[in-house]
């Protein structure tokens, strides 16, 4: 019963069998080993993408932190939303890696952004010419940090925005493929047809040991991408070992099955909850990550049974009237069961 996080289960059998594999033999480092060329051909397939550049880096908050450096100058403003992952989680790696660029924080529902308040932001920043930072790229986190995903028309309607003052879009895309399967669109749906110009593609909340890949549409970024990755410690000399996961984590939809099941098994969670006394939403459930709240004596049975899972807020206390309603968050993933869940609900419930 473990609902900490995505980034909590272990890997993945054939992505583990992929590095065993790759550990067999020598390979070229800092990515001239050959499945290297292979995993950048299958993104470039799987996104529809001929021309674009394709690199991988172990977290993701380096992907997000090297792809915003590359689009945002130091003087400039990123647009996020208040909860964004790189505001809130990052320790500041977006702001060291840009050299100094702020953050302007929007707010919106199940922190999603809204094209008016966004073009609001933006219309604001810079009016004092040389005294002001000036406009940046857009970052939009697809899932959001509550759970929800943007559509490709969503998507599209904020690029647009961003578009029309000339600045570019970033997504972080740590959960990527949880919102792909959630929405039914393609990856190329998703992204640069909608208007992204580059993507934080994530592997390791969805079955892989540690891997991100870093996909920019406009590969005259590339080279400084490279430099920038080097200069900030991320060119990995073994990089067969992040090559052999995304490999294997490409292959054969593995990566939109193990999505899928994390998904299933968030929905499960989620309408379980609903069938409690006192259960309730907090954000829509749109894919693996449930945001909802029960009363405490059902926390209390959790806890005493080892359930893993985060309060939401985290400042609540299992101490206290056992009907008081507590908030949660619990996310499921790959190798989440239906015992798993069951079990959890059984004890949520009071039971």
């Amino acid at each position: 019963m473990y609902f900490a996080s995505d980034n909590s289960s272990g890997a993945h059998p054939k992505i583990m069998e992929a590095v065993q594999k790759a550990n067999a033999d020598y390979a070229m480092p800092y990515g001239s080993d050959p499945i290297m060329d292979e995993v950048r051909q299958q993104i470039r397939d799987i996104f529809e993408a001929p021309e674009a550049a394709v690199y991988l880096v172990a977290t993701g908050s380096a992907a997000n932190a090297l792809a915003l450096a590359c689009m945002c100058q130091p003087w400039q403003t990123i647009f996020a939303h208040r909860e964004a992952h790189i505001e809130v989680d990052e320790c500041g790696a977006p702001m060291f890696y840009t050299g100094g660029a702020k953050i302007e924080l929007i707010d919106g529902d199940n922190a999603k952004l809204s094209p008016a308040a966004l073009h609001a932001a933006i219309e604001k920043t810079g009016q004092l010419g040389v005294h002001n930072p000036q406009r940046g790229p857009l970052s939009l986190t697809n899932l959001t940090e509550a759970g929800a995903a943007y559509t490709p028309a969503e998507v599209r309607a904020l690029a647009d925005v961003a578009h029309s003052f000339g600045v570019g879009v970033h997504m972080d895309g740590a959960r990527f493929t949880n919102a792909l399967v959630a929405t039914g669109a393609s990856a190329a749906e998703m992204t640069w047809k909608a208007g992204v110009d580059a993507v934080s593609f994530g592997g390791t909340k969805n079955g892989c040991l540690g891997v991100e890949a870093v996909i920019l549409f406009d590969p005259k970024v590339a080279w400084e991408f490279e430099l920038r990755r080097k200069r900030g410690g991320h060119l990995f000399s073994k990089h067969r070992y992040l090559s052999a996961q995304m490999n294997a984590y490409l292959k054969d939809d593995l990566w939109l099955e193990m999505a899928r099941h994390a998904n299933a098994m968030g929905k499960r969670l989620s309408d379980g909850i609903l069938q409690i006394e006192g259960g309730e939403l907090l954000h829509p459930t749109d894919a693996n990550q449930v945001f909802a709240r029960w009363p405490r004596k059902g926390h209390q049975k959790a806890h005493e049974a080892g359930a893993a899972y985060y309060f939401w807020p985290f400042d609540h206390d299992l101490a206290g009237d056992p009907d008081a309603l507590l908030g949660a968050r619990a996310v499921a993933s790959w190798s989440t069961t239906e015992r798993d869940v069951d079990t959890f609900l059984e004890l949520i419930s009071g039971g």
